[in-house]
């Protein structure tokens, strides 16, 4: 647990670095921006049936494809699935360095204060009780899909409301992040309850939903889920000189004339924002949020936020696009959890980040 909840001292020690030159910062944005381009296309040609490139490009640019099929694939099957991907990948790569910063933490991610238990837990009533209940619960339950995403929403913005709340009595950021660690504990056990005493198919449901997929979203889910990430985004561009402010510390900040609690506010509802819209929609998804700022930062050379903060947006966005088509099993049937190759995929860099930091220390990457 101190390990998890205390910043390391290369963490606390961190400062923002000098400028990197402006030609390795183009090289990456240029490397990022082809790299998204040839993933999506990527993602809307492969599957367990290959579109012909020739033929995806057709519909990308608005042109119907020689066969009604292929138009009917790409463009109401797997081009929400790569909006989706791109949405989520920006949101939680934006949540995890906006958390890691405020709090210090190399292992800080979007979900450590509790929204993603929350989510978990609004989707757990729905679906685990919903069905013999009576009233609201069984009011989501009869909504299908869309029950559920409006459950998840409900419970990640309760917890969220819950933070906000306790945040007007703290002062300590590692105080904050200790209840949101206890409140994220606490859903997590009433979720388990609730699964032992269920019905086994019905646990097998929330199960299910909680390994995460980018394949469930729909337009009419994009017409919500967009608008909310750019939302969150917004927020987040507000709070970059004050994050920048904070990698020398908050009496730094403070003396700069930064309002802390003002910040931490914005901070924890921009967060909440992303990570709860995300995990409604797609389920809890892991890694993303955690390994992206570290790769960023490692790539951009910098801890400017001005640089990182569009920088994780890209790179989240290509691996969570990379993750998304590994998923598929490209020419099979065969469908991965999402969180299972997240993991496979995660693990390995994150122990590669680790090995090869310049200072071999945890926070060596702040």
């Amino acid at each position: 647990m101190t390990a998890v909840l205390g910043a390391s001292p290369a963490a606390t020690e961190s400062a923002p670095d000098s400028p990197p030159g402006t030609g390795r910062v183009s090289l990456v944005f240029t490397a990022l921006i082809v790299g998204l381009a040839a993933a999506t296309i990527l993602s809307v040609t492969l599957g367990s049936v290959t579109v012909p490139l020739g033929e995806t490009l057709r519909v990308l640019f608005g042109q119907e494809a020689s066969d009604p099929r292929w138009s009917m694939v790409v463009r109401d099957l797997r081009l929400p699935r790569t909006i989706t991907a791109i949405a989520v990948g920006a949101a939680l790569g934006i949540a995890g360095l906006q958390m890691q910063t405020l709090f210090r933490n190399a292992l800080a991610d979007p979900f450590i204060l509790g929204a993603s238990s929350g989510a978990s837990l609004g989707v757990a009533i729905v679906v685990v009780i919903g069905g013999g209940a009576s009233g609201f619960t069984a009011g989501l339950a009869g909504l299908g899909r869309a029950g559920v995403v409006l459950a998840a929403a409900l419970g990640a913005a309760a917890v969220l409301l819950l933070i906000v709340l306790l945040s007007r009595w703290v002062r300590s950021a590692v105080t904050l992040l200790l209840i949101g660690v206890m409140l994220g504990s606490a859903t997590t056990a009433v979720v388990s309850v609730l699964l032992v005493y269920s019905d086994p198919q019905r646990s097998q449901q929330f199960l299910v939903w909680g390994l995460g997929s980018f394949t469930a979203t729909t337009w009419s889910d994009l017409k919500l889920l967009v608008p909310v990430v750019l939302g969150g985004i917004a927020v987040a561009l507000l709070t970059v000189r004050a994050l920048n402010a904070l990698l020398l510390g908050e009496g730094y900040a403070r003396s700069m004339g930064i309002d802390i609690r003002v910040v931490r506010l914005t901070t924890v509802v921009s967060a909440a924002l992303l990570a709860g819209a995300t995990t409604a929609f797609c389920g809890p998804i892991g890694f993303l949020g955690l390994i992206v700022p570290h790769l960023a930062r490692m790539a951009f050379g910098t801890s400017d936020h001005r640089i990182l903060l569009p920088g994780v947006a890209l790179l989240g966005a290509v691996l969570a696009l990379v993750c998304g088509i590994m998923s598929q099993m490209p020419g099979t049937d065969t469908v991965f959890p999402l969180n299972a190759v997240t993991a496979i995929v995660g693990a390995p860099v994150v122990i590669a980040v680790l090995i090869r930091s310049r200072r071999g220390a945890l926070g060596a990457a702040l």
